[in-house]
């Protein structure tokens, strides 16, 4: 995951990463009791209903959280609540629909790495008919594709997918400032009173922005090339920032979302699927453990 792109001007950082260790199968528990009849079900046993639906790509736990609270699931007729946990046999309704969630028991974590192109959008439909990147993507048997952040119909380069949702959950959350990198070639001169002053804060009409880190990479002419790294996920945040001081943004590439740098190998439109040794240092450093668990 941290091939560095040829012949495109802007550099790649590496960022480190852990070592890589075997995934451990997950343990369980036996309860034994000596009467002859089947005991009913362990109030610790099953698993939690955000837990099941969030590795099914159904939602993140916390949005499954919040429809636990609003009471829009059911278990056997019963409105759940949080702490609730889901066994074998169970009838799960969502907002009265059914849902097969026995189909997410076993669900395996799948992360691709697209190079999307300009001119597509991330959603699932666009009334405007444009491209989507949905429909690039292998097929899954169970649950759905998860977009980890967006890029709009200008920008290119490196698109996280995923179908568990609690991973998307966590390097997209806010509070986990996970590092964005940009490859921004720029039309004209800018002068370091612009960069300090992009890197010091900029008012934009969603609250103060800037860049963590700006690094030039050259350029030819009147294109120059920069890096630029952000910790926020806002709407258009890179070309915004430059836009603020009067700056044309002529071509704009992610580069890498944490510690995920889009592969040299990987032509524009192609999809890589993660091994499992990469899978396990993404889900280290979204801080859920060797096996996918969220860390305690």
């Amino acid at each position: 995951m941290k091939n560095q792109p040829a012949n495109r001007g802007p550099r790649r950082s590496r960022p480190d990463t852990a070592a890589t260790h075997p995934i451990p199968k997950p343990s369980v528990k036996a309860h034994s009791k000596t009467s002859s009849k089947a005991p009913p079900p362990h109030p610790e046993s099953g698993e939690r209903i955000q837990k099941i639906l969030a590795r099914g790509g159904v939602a993140s736990r916390r949005e499954i959280e919040r429809w636990i609270t609003e009471g829009r699931l059911k278990i056997n007729g019963i409105t759940a609540t949080l702490g609730t946990r889901l066994h074998t046999g169970d009838r799960l309704e969502i907002n009265d629909r059914i849902v097969n969630w026995e189909k997410f028991a076993e669900q395996p974590t799948r992360v691709l790495l697209y190079h999307k192109p300009t001119g597509e959008v991330v959603t699932r439909r666009d009334p405007e008919g444009r491209p989507i990147v949905f429909r690039r993507l292998p097929e899954l048997a169970t649950g759905r594709w998860i977009a980890v952040g967006r890029l709009d119909i200008n920008t290119s380069g490196l698109l996280l997918l995923t179908n568990n949702g609690e991973l998307a959950n966590r390097l997209m959350h806010p509070s986990t400032e996970v590092e964005r990198e940009y490859a921004v070639r720029i039309l004209g001169h800018v002068s370091e009173a612009t960069l300090a002053t992009l890197k010091e804060g900029v008012q934009l009409e969603d609250g103060l922005a800037k860049f963590d880190e700006i690094h030039s990479a050259g350029g030819e002419g009147a294109n120059k090339w920069y890096n630029v790294i952000v910790t926020e996920g806002r709407n258009r945040l890179v070309r915004r920032l430059w836009e603020s001081q009067n700056v044309i943004v002529s071509r704009l590439m992610r580069v890498r979302y944490g510690p995920v740098v889009l592969p040299d190998s990987l032509r524009t439109g192609a999809v890589y699927e993660i091994n499992d040794k990469e899978l396990q240092l993404l889900f280290e450093f979204a801080g859920m453990g060797k096996s996918g668990e969220p860390d305690q």
